[in-house]
């Protein structure tokens, strides 16, 4: 027979143990309803779009023919998806490299003026309150080749020769999504740098500017090493972006021309309702994913370890 602190102490056990029981039963409760909204909503659709990739499926009709690998070795070897995939990996590239530049540059900016700090915070940010369509309706107009504002300051100031079909041009057209992206997404990534420039300790600089270093150099050495963890989220942030970026392209370039601007979400768009070809589309779709899971874990890992080491 046990003692009576021995007793006390099981009982006590036991009461813990209905206490957790009743406590996960409470959070069970409250988990549920997001979890099954979750489950139909993102999990039923997602296993769903798995099996549609397999299948022949129109989109429209009831006939669903499963084929097998058929469309993801027809994405293996087709040169219009080449082509959206080498476009999709330019933009992605120029856009994380832009964005990110323009962020730090505005962010050291803001954090550095000293009048009319709120006024450039908003001037800045307000692009990024503008949906994907309404921006790419906007530098239609301001870049098109009749009756755009680009070319007509061009020509007001005697440029006239330098006018250029800046959305019809092959050459031009890729590089006008990028910076018009840009001037829409470097004020969000902004607001993260300038939280992370807030968080650095003036003192560092000034001991820096005592010892001599420049403004270059207390930059490089001291303000880029500690932004380390907001570089790290405005990267992955801006490269899952520009890896899914419809809108501007839908309304500027319509993927041309020729195919010119064509990028893997153009064309799983265009393919599945346009063609009328929703397994096709579904397929590309499930490559996207695998390239986006793989870039933003590789992306992570090496941000990650630059964190430690600084």
């Amino acid at each position: 027979m046990g003692t009576p602190a021995s007793t006390t102490r099981l009982r006590a056990d036991a009461q813990s143990r209905g206490r957790k029981k009743r406590l996960n039963s409470f959070a069970l409760v409250f988990i549920l309803p997001s979890l099954i909204l979750y489950t139909l909503f993102v999990i039923v659709p997602t296993l769903g779009s798995v099996y549609l990739s397999f299948t022949s499926w129109d989109g429209i009709s009831d006939d669903i023919r499963f084929i097998g690998l058929a469309n993801f070795t027809e994405i293996w070897h087709s040169p219009r998806v080449h082509n959206a995939l080498k476009n999709t990996l330019i933009l992605t590239l120029s856009l994380v490299v832009l964005e990110n530049i323009a962020a730090i540059a505005m962010a050291l900016l803001v954090d550095k003026v000293r009048w009319f700090k709120n006024l450039f915070r908003s001037v800045f940010y307000f692009p990024t309150l503008l949906s994907g369509v309404v921006m790419g309706f906007v530098w239609a107009m301001i870049l098109n080749y009749n009756f755009g504002v680009l070319n007509q300051i061009l020509q007001a100031v005697g440029l006239g020769g330098l006018t250029l079909d800046w959305l019809g041009n092959p050459r031009y057209a890729m590089l006008s999504i990028i910076l018009s992206t840009v001037w829409k997404g470097a004020g969000y990534y902004m607001i993260i740098y300038l939280a992370g420039l807030q968080g650095i300790p003036s003192e560092l600089s000034e001991a820096a500017g005592i010892d001599g270093a420049n403004g270059w150099q207390q930059f490089r050495f001291i303000t880029f090493p500690l932004l380390a963890g907001s570089l790290t989220v405005c990267m992955v942030l801006s490269m899952i972006s520009a890896l899914k970026i419809f809108d501007q392209i839908a309304v500027m370039t319509d993927g041309g021309p020729g195919f010119a601007t064509e990028t893997l979400t153009y064309i799983i768009y265009k393919v599945g309702f346009g063609e009328l070809r929703q397994g096709f589309g579904t397929a590309l779709a499930m490559v996207l994913f695998v390239l986006i899971l793989i870039v933003t874990v590789i992306q992570v890992k090496i941000l990650r370890k630059r964190e430690v080491q600084y």
